[in-house]
């Protein structure tokens, strides 16, 4: 075995880490990136345009439907059907929501005769890929945010308060194989590598036809919701016509964040 290959088979079988303290303090940088989505507004309204199907904005761990608003005004303003959630604030409970969203999915779906958008933010994205795999007659596609869907979930600062919170242990393995698995609709991860919440590398989906990683550069967990350059992104995943999929163009108004 050479040395590369010795250092890789390392780097998998070595348990992933949470984020360092430092990363997690450097949190607060999120209130900048929502600054910087305002004052850059007519700049990321160089977006493709959207036609008007419906987009279903998931929110992240603890967090509540306020913390779509922005993004969901920016998917209206674009020309889509942008739905907030309206579950109240997200508590975790995974085997619990996923019946109470795969309903809310079915609705929509039944009531606008299109396939619906899946948009997820941290734990929302997680909740998103489940119902891409369980439902994908009503999928569009899935964009996800900073979200941990792959490798090891407990490499996040928000376990204890996850555990606590929701009631729930560890998840049954062979969910987290699928989660972490491919998706039978396009699907775009979106996340940075100064995550301060989640470890950037469970965010990684594996390589596919129909999937991608799109690394923000100086992005947070809690603002990438909110970063102009993150959402510009998602608004172009987001406007591919239904059934297609081609890898994003790092270029544009916002090529220089992309990695």
């Amino acid at each position: 075995m050479t040395k590369a290959a010795m250092n890789a088979a390392a780097t998998e079988s070595t348990p992933m880490k949470p984020p360092s303290l430092l990363l997690t303090l450097s949190e607060g940088r999120g209130l900048m990136e929502f600054a910087a989505g305002m004052a850059l507004r007519p700049m990321m309204m160089t977006a493709p345009r959207g036609d008007g199907h419906p987009v279903l904005a998931l929110p992240g761990f603890m967090a509540s439907d306020r913390s779509t608003g922005f993004l969901r005004k920016y998917l209206i303003d674009l020309g889509y059907d942008a739905r907030a959630w309206g579950n109240g604030r997200n508590l975790g409970r995974f085997y619990k929501m996923r019946d109470v969203l795969s309903r809310q999915l079915l609705d929509i779906h039944a009531e606008t005769g299109r396939k619906v958008s899946l948009v997820g933010w941290s734990l929302g994205g997680v909740f998103s890929r489940y119902l891409a795999l369980t439902h994908p007659e009503a999928v569009r596609g899935v964009v996800t945010l900073g979200s941990p869907f792959a490798g090891d979930i407990n490499a996040t600062n928000a376990k204890r308060l996850y555990e606590f919170m929701s009631g729930e242990g560890e998840p049954d393995p062979n969910d987290l194989q699928r989660l972490a698995g491919d998706l039978p609709v396009p699907n775009s991860s979106i996340y940075t590598k100064l995550d301060g919440v989640v470890n950037w590398r469970t965010c990684i989906a594996p390589p596919a036809a129909n999937a991608e990683n799109i690394e923000v550069h100086l992005a947070s967990h809690l603002g990438i919701g909110g970063n102009p350059a993150a959402l510009w992104a998602m608004a172009d995943r987001l406007a591919q016509p239904e059934g297609q999929f081609t890898p994003f163009n790092r270029k544009g108004p916002f090529g220089f964040a992309y990695a």
